[in-house]
């Protein structure tokens, strides 16, 4: 890292921000009951900048009292996801670089996952069949599936043909024996 101190500055001007719009939104929303962050930058950070740059600023950020605090970060999580946790999150919405059975390995299945079908290769651009066989194969993957809420990873794609998305629902129906 090339200048620290200005890095440092920077996502305590960034931090401050966002603890004042979420606080904002709670005083002006009693009822909202979440805390939903998008960041994609602690999924480009070593270990030692994610422990300095990033956990202790989301540790404060998620440091709410609200029922769900939901991290979406479609970069790469290796490095953040046995973190998660202790920063906060009980929910996190992962990207493709991962399997569900891996995160729920890296997190200690302490939070719940929302994932992790790739949604361009395979919601947006195969068939209807593919994306069913895929979400079958994905869900037989998990020994545990508790904490997993079955989603496309990252977020849907533009483009997605209804056919798909009825054949992701009816593979999640068939393998749960609804």
């Amino acid at each position: 890292l090339l200048e620290p101190d200005a890095a440092e500055k920077l996502v305590r001007k960034v931090t401050d921000f966002l603890k004042n719009w979420i606080d904002l939104q709670r005083e002006t929303f009693p009822t909202i009951d979440g805390i939903f962050l998008l960041d994609d930058i602690i999924g480009f950070m070593g270990g030692p900048e994610f422990l300095h740059f990033g956990f202790p600023y989301f540790k404060e950020l998620f440091d709410q009292d609200v029922s769900v605090k939901f991290l979406h970060n479609d970069a790469p999580c290796k490095v953040s996801a046995p973190h998660l946790a202790d920063m906060g999150v009980n929910l996190f919405n992962m990207g493709i670089d991962v399997t569900l059975p891996e995160l729920q390995q890296l997190t200690q299945n302490k939070i719940t996952l929302m994932g992790n079908l790739p949604p361009r290769d395979v919601l947006a651009k195969a068939s209807a069949d593919e994306v069913k066989q895929a979400t079958i194969d994905m869900i037989d993957a998990l020994e545990n599936k508790s904490r997993i809420l079955l989603s496309c990873g990252g977020g849907m794609p533009p483009g997605v043909k209804s056919e798909n998305i009825q054949a992701f629902l009816d593979a999640v129906n068939e393998v749960s024996g609804k």
